[in-house]
């Protein structure tokens, strides 16, 4: 195939972001709709969180074998597949009569969302091959994910206080439409020299592994924590998780390749992928209940009110990219933990009563934080893998972002529900404060993960790693 265009390779990472846009832009407008869908489908916080988790949890569960099947039969075809699915679950989750069946199509949206990211990222890996070109590229991929999540529930506000909550699944559909039409028509395609074989072994042991660990932090405080239902959840987490490594270590073409986590700045950036999209949803999860049902905000208000924070990220993630192409990722990594878990300080002592301007100060310093993370996380997943499993790799980062959604939803709606012992009016802003810690811990994680991996004795470990065919 003969290089493509400037002009071409900038429309082919437009086309790009836009499937980007509506996966990540899914993952965070639920959550403004959470009390309006409490109130319509008499939803517990449990349920609530399965609304959220069914989409994340089938969405990670799937990343990599989506990646591993665009190497292999193309990634303009499972790119196409992906984006026909997202916007067909789309629909039918704005016609879901109950709650059961919304889980179910959120699943449904999942499974396309699965071929849309991590296929994304690989065709840009593929299109952008100067690294600092790569770079810039990444950083306005970045930017996207970004804008997208903190957008969420600022959009998710104005639609569901106009035309209900039913109408935040909407605005999928012209975009993905758009974006079908436009890839058909202007992305090449594109596959592996050496695709890897299936494997459905390493799919299964995958997704027990992220189903038993969220389904048991979800449950748990309502079935007691020793009970043997979730007892029994972790312990089948943690069996399926060696049986993964042991069995992944011995496949000539593995799903997930153990070799991969060699390099330490790879396995660092999937670890702090997981605490900074933990630190996201966690803390979207806690400030959408917080704005609505103690301070007794509309959607649209306590949409407007995450304004600070999509306004920063959306001005620092381009920043980003920037400084990762001339500097490399050390300094975005150090402010955005840094940012992420200050942020976090004058919400551990929230009140219905505690002033505006503190809260926009702390979601304007959280924004700041999660727009520095994201473009460094996917530079340093991509750029030290081998070029021909761009798609596996891109597919790890992406599935730690989610696995980070899933438990960051998980874990502090555990931390939450815990600690409610009456109307959550009256008592979930002191319930809440241990979710705002463990928020904070998230960020703190990032700044010193941040400092440990991405050092000169860090960066020697990548190079036996691309090396891999």
């Amino acid at each position: 195939m003969p290089p493509l265009s400037h002009r071409r390779r900038l429309l082919v990472l437009t086309i790009c972001c836009l499937s980007l846009f509506i996966v990540a832009l899914d993952a965070t407008i639920v959550n403004i709709a959470l009390p309006s869908l409490r109130a319509d489908l008499d939803a517990s916080v449990a349920q609530l969180q399965w609304v959220l988790d069914a989409y994340t949890l089938v969405l990670a569960s799937l990343l990599i074998l989506s990646g591993a099947t665009a190497d292999r039969v193309g990634r303009r075809r499972t790119f196409q597949a992906g984006l026909a699915l997202f916007t067909a679950g789309s629909l039918l989750c704005s016609v879901a009569p109950g709650l059961g069946w919304l889980v179910a199509f959120r699943m449904m949206q999942a499974v396309g969302g699965s071929m849309l990211n991590p296929v994304a990222m690989s065709i840009i890996t593929n299109t952008f091959t100067e690294p600092r070109e790569r770079a810039r590229a990444i950083g306005v991929w970045g930017g996207v994910v970004g804008l997208s999540m903190a957008l969420g529930p600022v959009l998710g506000g104005v639609l569901v206080a106009g035309l209900g909550w039913r109408s935040i699944f909407w605005i999928n559909v012209p975009i993905g439409v758009a974006a079908f039409a436009l890839a058909a028509r202007y992305v090449p395609e594109s596959r592996a020299e050496h695709p890897r074989r299936p494997d459905p072994v390493g799919q299964v042991l995958v997704l027990l592994v992220l189903a038993a660990v969220t389904y048991g932090i979800i449950e748990g405080p309502g079935a007691g924590w020793g009970s043997a239902s979730i007892v029994g959840c972790f312990g089948l987490g943690a069996a399926a998780l060696a049986a993964l490594v042991a069995y992944e270590s011995r496949r000539a073409d593995p799903l997930l390749d153990p070799r991969f986590f060699r390099s330490v700045p790879f396995s660092g950036a999937t670890v702090i992928a997981v605490c900074a999209f933990g630190a996201l949803a966690g803390f979207l999860l806690l400030n959408s209940l917080y704005l609505q049902e103690v301070r007794g905000l509309s959607a649209l208000h306590a949409g407007l009110y995450t304004l600070p924070m999509a306004a920063l990220t959306a001005v620092v993630a381009p920043l980003s990219g920037r400084i990762v192409a001339a500097r490399g990722p050390r300094l975005p990594l150090v402010l955005a933990g840094a940012a992420m878990a200050v942020a976090m300080l004058p919400l551990t002592r929230v009140t219905a009563d505690t002033p505006v301007w503190l809260l926009f100060t702390a979601y304007a310093t959280f924004g700041f934080g999660f727009g520095m993370v994201n473009t460094p996380i996917t530079n340093t997943a991509v750029s030290g893998m081998p070029r021909a499993q761009a798609g596996v790799a891109a597919a790890i980062a992406s599935t730690s972002r989610q696995v980070g959604t899933a438990l960051g939803v998980a874990v502090v709606g555990a931390a939450v529900a815990s600690g409610l012992s009456g109307p959550a009016a009256a008592h979930f802003a002191a319930a809440s404060r241990t979710g705002w810690w463990i928020v904070c811990g998230c960020g703190l994680a990032v700044l010193a993960l941040g400092l440990a991996t991405t050092g000169r004795r860090a960066r020697t470990t990548a190079a036996p790693v691309e090396a891999i065919a």
